[in-house]
């Protein structure tokens, strides 16, 4: 049986909530609405191992657990199971699933250009990332971790004296190769680049790093240093700190405090919940928690960015794991968070809920050897189908190939 998993059991004040937010008016359908993602997931089929951020050193996704999922270093489990991050068949599945929820763009994890640690492996994947993104359509932005670089000089793979012509190479091959793209974002005419932090550079750093560069662009930081490091504005997160739990009234003091700026540029934040594994994998403590609260916790703070002064809203997370902030579809929460997004966006009026079921389905069937190798065709078409937004003509071709492959492993 393919598509298992247990949805959230809704309270009815939640289902009255998502009703009466169904029709919202035309004037709000501006808002672009953007998944942070992790491309940072290496599998044992595809590059012949499982990366660090499946295991932290810690578990085994060899071992398979009774309820038959592997052993990952998450509270969370991938519907698709434990994926591989420059898989084609992953990457197809994630971009489908986006552009039927009504998501409108991917704002990428990057660590730079530098064969350091996994970053080489990170920065191929994500090349590889965009270009199934333009395939569906989407936008993209660049959100740049800078604390790679007090790494590199910590481990003296990069000399102190050489980090600012390091940060000058880095962004420049950011502006040659992404920053001009048609499908990069773009807010008031310039290209949009967050930095995580930032956490290594300061403000000089970046007036000369940034100097020079052809597509002039509006950088991003995080609200309590971005006025400090010069950044053009500022992005919201997810406000753990110091191991402790969050409740909701501290995270909307948060919000509330990001989404009041009337002359500064801003990007709202939405999350599910904070849940990390840190600590139970022996990596560090953990950073927090912020509960899911049976999918409520998503609904208010997408909600609240929605009717904020922001253009943009940024979800956090598509896919971090290890932190417990992924939307993709889960074994926990099913496709409840695309749900939520696709009654939002104006995406509502051409796809269903049942339409966001056909890439994980696709995306089963090509890992499934018997089915692949005889109806590889059907299955490149029904693609072609759903990427081109034709969901009733794909259905048509992988509802018949699902009933088979239930036929052939009938459920325990």
């Amino acid at each position: 049986m393919l598509n298992r998993f247990k949805e959230f059991a809704l309270p009815l004040a939640i289902l009255s909530f998502l009703i009466l937010n169904s029709n919202l008016e035309a004037e709000d359908m501006n808002k672009k609405v953007f998944v942070h993602y992790m491309p940072w997931y290496s599998s044992k089929f595809v590059s012949g191992d499982w990366g660090w951020h499946w295991t932290m050193n810690k578990f085994n996704p060899e071992h398979i657990k009774k309820n038959g999922q592997r052993e990952i270093a998450s509270h969370q489990y991938p519907l698709i199971g434990p994926y591989d991050s420059n898989d084609p068949d992953a990457l197809v599945c994630q971009v489908l699933l986006m552009k039927l929820a009504g998501i409108n763009g991917v704002i990428i994890d990057w660590y730079g250009i530098k064969p350091f640690r996994d970053y080489s492996t990170i920065h191929r994947n994500t090349k590889h990332l965009i270009k199934y993104i333009k395939r569906a359509g989407l936008e993209f932005a660049i959100c740049y971790e800078d604390q790679t670089v007090r790494h590199m000089v910590e481990n003296r793979f990069l000399p102190f004296t050489e980090v600012e012509a390091h940060g000058q190479k880095v962004m420049q091959w950011v502006d040659k190769n992404w920053l001009n793209d048609s499908a990069y974002l773009e807010l008031d005419g310039r290209p949009v680049v967050l930095v995580f932090g930032p956490q290594f550079f300061n403000r000089s750093h970046w007036s000369r790093i940034t100097t020079g560069l052809m597509s002039d662009p509006q950088l991003f930081g995080l609200p309590h240093v971005w006025q400090e490091s010069g950044m053009n504005g500022k992005f919201g997160w997810l406000p753990v700190t110091g191991g402790q739990i969050i409740p909701p009234s501290i995270w909307r003091k948060y919000l509330d405090n990001l989404q009041k700026s009337d002359s500064t540029l801003f990007i709202s934040v939405a999350f599910p919940a904070f849940h990390d594994i840190y600590q139970t994998a022996g990596v560090h403590d953990s950073y927090g928690f912020i509960d899911n609260r049976s999918g409520q916790t998503f609904i208010e703070t997408f909600d609240l960015s929605w009717q904020s002064n922001s253009t943009i809203i940024q979800v956090a997370t598509w896919n971090d794991y290890g932190e417990g902030t992924a939307i993709e579809p889960t074994t926990d929460s099913g496709y409840f968070y695309l749900e939520i997004i696709q009654r939002y966006t104006d995406k509502k009026l051409i796809f269903n809920s049942g339409d966001l079921r056909l890439p994980i389905s696709l995306y089963q069937l090509r890992k499934e050897s018997a089915i692949s190798s005889k109806y590889s065709t059907v299955l490149d078409q029904a693609t072609t189908l759903l990427f081109d937004g034709q969901c009733k003509l794909a259905s048509q071709m992988i509802t018949p190939l699902v009933a088979l492959l239930d036929k052939a492993n009938p459920p325990d």
